[in-house]
């Protein structure tokens, strides 16, 4: 039986699911929102995505995508109304974003949780973590956005784990000298896509009425 709206498994704080949430806004689609608590993983998505992360998308054919990239890239291709998929900048949006969601995002788990990784003090943790940090900030002394004057696909990829990564001690990352890259997170904040991205939702049971995002 085919979905009257794909269907998106979500948890709120996960940055992977908040760039989903972030491109689905910008396309301009609906979708069926069932919000989540990760120690508590409901059966359903388990059966049509066993390894259990999120964000999840079952379209309404039945296919299933897994990973948050691929969801913004099938919103996005849809339609893209705000031109997130400049062909421009598309080498070097998909560079900045692998090495974000590898380089950077090892350092970000680490500087997070260094009290589980004892190799390095969680302040060599945050040193190693601003070599992606300053890349950033030489970028945005040359542009409002990431690659232009325009957000593109890196700005909503990359901006919910510099949010993350500010977020574990705010006083430290707003002293460091980075300050084109602490206004454009701070424009994001206040972004009315990201905040809506952001709503509270109660998490999903069985039971459930649908809920409709956005």
């Amino acid at each position: 039986m085919s979905l009257l709206f794909p269907r998106l498994y979500s948890f709120r704080r996960c940055p992977y699911a908040m760039r989903a949430r972030l491109g689905i806004l910008f396309a301009g689609l609906s979708v069926e929102l069932r919000e989540i608590v990760l120690k508590n993983k409901p059966a359903p998505m388990l059966a049509i995505s066993p390894k259990g992360t999120v964000p999840v998308l079952q379209l309404a054919d039945g296919d299933v995508l897994e990973e948050s990239i691929e969801i913004i890239m099938w919103a996005l291709k849809q339609q893209d109304p705000h031109g997130l998929l400049d062909i421009t900048v598309s080498h070097e949006a998909n560079a900045l974003i692998e090495q974000n969601d590898n380089n950077f995002k090892y350092w970000l788990n680490r500087y997070k949780y260094a009290d589980r990784y004892l190799e390095m003090t969680q302040t060599e943790y945050r040193e190693q973590g601003e070599v992606f940090l300053q890349i950033l900030e030489t970028l945005l002394t040359k542009h409002t956005f990431l690659l232009g004057d325009s957000i593109t696909i890196a700005d909503i990829c990359i901006m919910p784990f510099i949010r993350q990564f500010a977020h574990v001690n705010r006083a430290v990352f707003y002293n460091l000298p980075y300050p084109h890259l602490h206004l454009w997170l701070q424009n994001w904040l206040e972004h009315p896509f990201f905040i809506q991205a952001m709503s509270k939702f109660t998490p999903w049971q069985e039971d459930d009425d649908v809920i409709i995002f956005p």
